[in-house]
């Protein structure tokens, strides 16, 4: 359905999966007469160009934004600062500056300072995404019916987040305002804690086996490889997908929200201590307890209708959905 355009020019920083969907929707609708967009290397670019979600590719950062009515920041969180540094010189007043990195607080802390008194933060966290990278993996369905969480500051323009929230919305997300500090210690556990157990498991697990193959070639039996992955159970093979996420985004938003995920490591602790302990007894009843609870919260995630497949930062595992993409 085409609709007016919101912007005549918008402005991609960065061409991976989030920035890549964005541009899908917007161009679909007709929301954006002129899309930009820059990444640091030329074959990302040319790639961009060739799949037709960007009207021109850029250099840098500052051509990209030049007459820009919003700017879209796309490249792992811990580039914000350096980005906003260079893109200055080419913002026009009223800029729209917005995100879609996974921390918010940072966003604030590292972006804010670097704009002119004449550009409008408006910090964005669209709560979808899969494990692929990179532009060929956009599409424009991403954001429909997943949640986008906006943290304007106070001093934020009302106008400019209204302008935000109505992108978002028009490519079909949902929209709700939050202060940054709280979306991080949010974010920290129903997103950032659980990839870096998946990171973990799966690590183990491949340690143990080149441990195991190691045993076994000493002992003269037969060498059994890749035995992790031939039989993969369904919890395994969500955890290596959630596993496959992009690496680099990984690291910034670890440690851009060092201090809320570290607390709720701390209470994970905890918590797998005294399951630990429940299994060495054999408390049967405190194990069947925690598991009705937990299972109660998937049935919460599914009547919401946050189960599907999918979700970037926040990669969802659905087999039986119609939209759900082969890995």
């Amino acid at each position: 359905m085409t609709q007016k355009p919101l912007f005549n020019r918008i402005a991609l920083i960065g061409l991976g999966l989030l920035g890549s969907s964005l541009a899908h929707a917007l161009k679909r609708d007709g929301l954006v007469n002129h899309v930009a967009g820059t990444a640091r290397s030329k074959p990302t670019r040319d790639k961009a160009l060739e799949i037709g979600f960007i009207d021109s590719a850029h250099e840098t950062p500052a051509e990209a934004v030049i007459d820009a009515d919003v700017v879209v920041l796309c490249s792992p969180v811990g580039t914000y600062g350096d980005v906003a540094r260079a893109m200055r010189p080419g913002l026009k007043d009223g800029v729209i500056i917005t995100d879609v990195g996974s921390v918010k607080a940072a966003v604030i802390r590292d972006v804010l300072p670097e704009l002119p008194g004449s550009a409008h933060l408006v910090p964005g966290h669209p709560v979808a995404g899969t494990e692929n990278s990179g532009p060929e993996s956009g599409f424009a369905e991403l954001f429909e019916g997943r949640y986008c969480i906006l943290t304007p500051t106070p001093g934020t323009n009302a106008k400019a987040t209204q302008t935000i929230t109505d992108m978002w919305t028009s490519v079909g997300s949902i929209v709700e305002l939050m202060d940054a500090k709280h979306h991080d210690r949010v974010l920290a556990i129903t997103s950032h804690l659980p990839h870096l157990i998946a990171y973990t498991i799966v690590g183990t697990a491949s340690d143990l086996e080149e441990h195991l193959m190691k045993e076994s070639a000493q002992n003269g039996d037969m060498v059994r490889t890749a035995e992790v992955i031939k039989f993969s159970a369904g919890g395994f093979r969500d955890f290596t997908r959630i596993a496959a996420s992009d690496p680099v985004m990984w690291r910034d938003i670890f440690l851009n929200n060092r201090e809320a995920v570290l607390e709720l490591l701390g209470r994970f602790t905890e918590d797998l201590t005294a399951l630990q302990r429940a299994i060495r007894w054999g408390e049967g009843d405190i194990l069947e307890d925690w598991f009705t609870r937990t299972r109660a919260v998937r049935r919460g995630v599914v009547e919401m209708r946050q189960a599907g497949s999918f979700s970037a930062v926040e990669p969802q595992s659905d087999p039986e959905s119609p939209n759900r993409k082969p890995l």
